[in-house]
């Protein structure tokens, strides 16, 4: 991790939104916005702002998987642990940061997983289900993050105009667009591209989640999303509704924006968006 120069407080814009979609009956996608320190945890609203002068931020995005409704239960428990695991890390390690989020956050995950894997031994209704995770932290001048499965945490600079997928998608067909056996046409039309390999709970012994850190400065974007999302628009696409919507598009906040542009293109999926921006 390179150091990061910017240590003054930022500001944080948010937006959040969910859309069961135009298949699914239920919406097993839960999303989740955080403020805490040492003495006190808020829940944040779908869309809000504040400083990071008066504490650290968290958002999550989870994808639910299992039969009936243990998805949407294994999403929903995800979230929740977050709210009481990661303040609690925070007090104790927060002196050490710097060095120790990846304990912190492999801690937290870890945590998660073994109480999605009990849940689903001790109920027949439960059994095999999990859900990914990805999480995004923010403190000042930096942004830490958490991601197992195949949601995604998407990264655009303020400084060079790209988009950057940030996330690796746990998935056979991530692995081969990763090592460029298939290109992103292949893999946006793979018969088996939404096969976790790797997910929270769902029967799976070790998850070993990909952790990192990202320097951040102010007009910097981030954006966390189901794999929803991703069916409906392409990278371009999105990069283009965040940085360079159209009159009638800005009519509607970000994360609106995304989710029904991408219902409306595909829809057969739940889809969630969460969208962060560094002011």
């Amino acid at each position: 991790m390179e150091n990061n120069p910017i240590t003054a407080a930022q500001t944080l814009h948010w937006h959040g939104h969910t859309d069961v979609g135009r298949v699914r009956k239920n919406n097993e996608d839960s999303f989740l916005g955080l403020q805490f320190n040492a003495q006190e945890v808020h829940y944040l609203g779908k869309t809000g702002d504040g400083t990071l002068a008066l504490g650290d931020f968290a958002f999550a995005v989870s994808d639910g998987l299992g039969g009936a409704h243990a998805g949407e239960f294994a999403s929903r428990v995800a979230v929740e642990k977050i709210t009481r695991l990661l303040p609690k890390s925070f007090r104790l390690e927060a002196a050490g940061l710097s060095t120790g989020f990846g304990d912190v956050l492999g801690e937290l995950f870890e945590q998660i997983h073994r109480s999605l894997v009990f849940l689903g031994s001790s109920d027949e209704d439960c059994n095999g289900m999990g859900a990914t995770l990805s999480l995004t932290w923010f403190r000042p001048g930096w942004m830490f993050f958490g991601h197992v499965g195949d949601s995604r945490i998407y990264y655009l600079p303020h400084s060079n105009g790209s988009i950057q997928q940030i996330s690796e998608d746990d998935t056979y067909v991530g692995w081969l667009y990763r090592n460029e056996k298939i290109s992103q046409h292949e893999a946006r039309n793979h018969p088996r591209r939404n096969v976790l390999q790797k997910a929270l709970g769902a029967n799976h012994r070790y998850i070993n989640p990909q952790i990192g850190a990202v320097g951040c400065e102010p007009g910097d974007m981030f954006l966390i999303c189901s794999d929803g999302l991703n069916e409906g628009l392409h990278d371009d696409r999105i990069h283009q509704l965040l940085r360079f919507p159209s009159a009638q598009e800005t009519a509607l906040n970000p994360a609106l924006r995304l989710v029904k542009q991408a219902v409306e293109q595909s829809g057969q999926d739940n889809t969630t968006a969460m969208v962060i921006e560094i002011a």
